[in-house]
């Protein structure tokens, strides 16, 4: 028999096996604790053998939820997303939750009202959002009464709660770290214009060096590529009094680096460099790259169970918080003199 053709196994054939009554099975599909310890071995068994699967549906509509959580992402390749979304799948599993994934095109102009209203079909109790850009309607954007929503992001929304990296003060940290080594100025190698995380960091550098009076320089344009952190190296070789160089992630930091030795200097001696996120350690040997590493993941749980006490009641308030960085000193910063 075909499995399209094959009977679905019911509540009462599980019943009849395991000679009790339907509400006893129903009671263990739905984890009561009100069953004997010999009956629930019964069941169990006579649900293995008949490969009973209870209806998820069914017990969603009789406890009021799903068990299951939403998470809209735009990007699968970065090292930031696919953490996060390790976090939120790691929490989950351990509160007994499902996850399901839905992508959104970027290059289709998604708003946050039509990603959200096409999970919120879903099976799912809350939704989580996890944001690299801007849609166009984050700053109107209101959640659907029906249905809680986190984003995963530095920017401000007045009417869902937050969590992100602590992007601007990563960047106060690592301008401060190489002013603190004797450095009269940092150079700054961005990510994407249109970044949110880059936004805040590029605001984080700037204004932490006008805090101390010092002029920042001209912003080199990256795209978070190796390559365009390696074109950054050789043009900031070239540049007089370059001594150190702020690469917005630990990718284009590594090819800043390259960058430099290529154009026939030495890092650090002549040029220091600093990256962000921590990404590298395990795909690159010898790594002597100081950076500022991001716990990605913990955002990942924390956004999780911030949305779960919101499912569960525990609270309604909108929040917005941030997971600061953790610097982590290697060999690529001289101290001058």
């Amino acid at each position: 028999m075909s499995k399209s053709s094959a009977r679905i196994v019911s509540m009462a054939d599980v019943a009849k096996l395991a000679g009790v009554s339907a509400q006893t099975v129903s009671r263990v599909s739905n984890g009561s604790d009100a069953v004997k310890p010999d009956t629930l071995d019964k069941v169990l068994a006579a649900m293995k053998e008949l490969g009973y699967r209870p209806n998820f549906a069914a017990r969603a509509l009789k406890r009021g939820r799903f068990n299951a959580i939403g998470v809209i992402m735009f990007n699968l390749e970065s090292t930031g997303n696919l953490r996060a979304l390790e976090g939120i799948t790691n929490a989950a599993s351990d509160r007994g939750y499902a996850v399901t994934i839905g992508m959104m095109n970027w290059d289709d102009e998604p708003t946050l009202a039509s990603a959200v209203r096409k999970m919120k079909d879903m099976p799912v109790d809350a939704i989580i959002v996890i944001l690299e850009h801007k849609p166009l309607d984050f700053d109107t954007f209101t959640p659907p009464p029906t249905i809680d929503v986190t984003l995963i992001t530095t920017a401000d929304s007045a009417t869902c709660s937050t969590i992100d990296s602590d992007q601007y003060g990563c960047s106060q940290t690592i301008v401060d770290y190489f002013l603190d080594h004797g450095h009269r100025n940092v150079y700054y190698v961005s990510g994407p214009e249109d970044s949110i995380a880059n936004g805040s960091r590029e605001r984080g550098w700037r204004e932490t060096l006008e805090a101390h009076g010092i002029t920042p320089p001209r912003v080199i344009r990256g795209d978070w590529q190796a390559e365009s952190g390696y074109d950054a190296g050789l043009q900031l070789a070239a540049t007089p009094g370059c001594t150190a160089v702020y690469a917005a992630n630990d990718n284009m930091a590594n090819g800043v680096m390259l960058g430099v030795r290529a154009a026939g200097k030495r890092v650090p001696e002549d040029i220091s460099v600093i990256g962000v996120d921590d990404s590298l350690k395990s795909v690159v040997p010898r790594l002597n790259l100081t950076t500022v590493r991001l716990h990605f993941s913990k955002v990942g749980r924390m956004a999780f169970e911030q949305t779960l006490d919101m499912i569960e009641g525990r609270r309604n308030d909108i929040t917005h918080l941030l997971v600061p960085g953790t610097l982590i000193e290697r060999d690529s910063v001289a101290t001058l003199h």
